[in-house]
């Protein structure tokens, strides 16, 4: 079994669809905890390490053989837990970052929520001296698409994503740090290679 951390229910159809098609005799167990975003967003990041290590730890009294965390805001801290939790726990985002970093030395993050930006450059910085390769990594916010999202506009959030991934450039790369941004790959706006977390988080997660 593998528990999976979220902090939105919208994920929950999205990991059980890309389960189907990865790893069908797996078995999924589904936490949902909103308010560590929210509180994260609210009293930064730090402030929810405890209630991130608690959840990590009934996954693990739950039965559960490893963790995903979807939720990019709060991946380190979840990382982090696995050594008390005693099972795996991988971030949803961190092959992504591998994946990245292999693609060329000039990634683009793009950004719905502020908090995301600083962890998920970290992150593609943490993995690119891991496979010692020399990597610039800039990051963008696309202001106003969280509000759309947070309104249950989807269309409207994936729009401005678009239009966004659309203005990028002078990038190899570019990544998308939100899991729900995901659905633009799709859209084909851009001829530069552009990654999203989900399918290769669960993949990996699957492999633990």
């Amino acid at each position: 079994m593998l528990a999976l951390l979220h902090t939105s229910q919208a994920h929950v159809l999205t990991f059980d669809r890309l389960r189907n098609e990865e790893a069908p005799t797996l078995t999924l167990y589904h936490i949902v905890a909103e308010h560590l975003l929210d509180e994260a967003r609210r009293r930064g990041v730090l402030a929810v390490a405890d209630q991130v290590a608690q959840q990590v730890g009934l996954a693990a009294e739950a039965g559960a053989r490893a963790v995903l965390c979807t939720c990019s805001t709060i991946g380190a801290l979840a990382e982090q837990a696995a050594a008390r939790a005693g099972i795996p726990v991988l971030r949803v985002d961190r092959p992504m970052a591998a994946a990245a970093v292999a693609a060329g030395p000039r990634i683009t993050v793009l950004a719905a929520l502020a908090t995301t930006l600083a962890p998920t450059t970290a992150l593609i910085e943490e993995e690119a001296a891991r496979a010692g390769r020399p990597v610039t990594v800039s990051a963008q916010m696309i202001c106003g698409a969280w509000d759309r999202l947070e309104a249950g506009d989807l269309d409207g959030y994936l729009d401005r994503v678009a239009a966004a991934l659309a203005g990028v450039t002078d990038a190899d790369v570019v990544v998308l740090a939100q899991a729900s941004m995901a659905p633009v790959t799709e859209r084909g706006v851009t001829d530069i290679a552009v990654l999203a977390s989900p399918r290769l988080g669960l993949r990996a997660a699957a492999a633990l």
